[in-house]
């Protein structure tokens, strides 16, 4: 109240009509130029809003594809997998059953040799007994027939044979 006693009424009106011709004054100069300039700033923030709703749209969009893109790779990796999974069967097969064939061939060819090297022995040791009932033989011709003799001589033989 103090403040209302200080003012007198003459400066009350003085400031109102003040207020109002500047406020007349600002609506007929400055008021169009801040509304337009209100206007265009809301119509910038509305746009950067739609451009920021078109991006996310965007990003969704890429997302979508790019995980599509990832399925479809990730099925084709599968795919390549499995194919060399079947690949790989079929090397070890081919490869099993190589190493059969030439397991088998090394088997059919150590039981030739061996039978090669059978005979030889055989027909070897046949020409010694022959060579060894040759020399008996003619030992038993050569010495005189007696019983404790022919005993000695056989003896001797397989004495012979077992050296051989």
């Amino acid at each position: 109240m103090e403040l209302l006693k200080m003012l007198s009424a003459n400066e009350i009106v003085a400031q109102i009509i003040g207020f109002l011709i500047l406020l007349f004054l600002l609506r007929a100069f400055a008021w169009k130029k801040v509304l337009g300039f209100l206007d265009k700033r809301k119509e910038q923030i509305a746009s950067g809003f739609k451009e920021i709703e078109e991006a996310k749209a965007d990003i969704e969009k890429m997302r979508l594809d790019y995980d599509a893109k990832l399925a479809s790779i990730e099925q084709a990796a599968k795919h390549k997998i499995h194919e060399a999974a079947n690949e790989s069967k079929v090397i070890l097969e081919d490869a099993r059953k190589n190493a059969h064939a030439q397991a088998q061939e090394i088997i059919d060819n150590a039981k030739n040799s061996i039978k090669y090297e059978l005979s030889k022995a055989k027909e070897e040791l046949k020409n010694e007994i022959i060579d060894l009932t040759l020399k008996a033989t003619e030992n038993v011709i050569q010495e005189k027939l007696t019983e404790k003799g022919d005993r000695q001589l056989v003896k001797d033989f397989l004495d012979g044979l077992d050296k051989l």
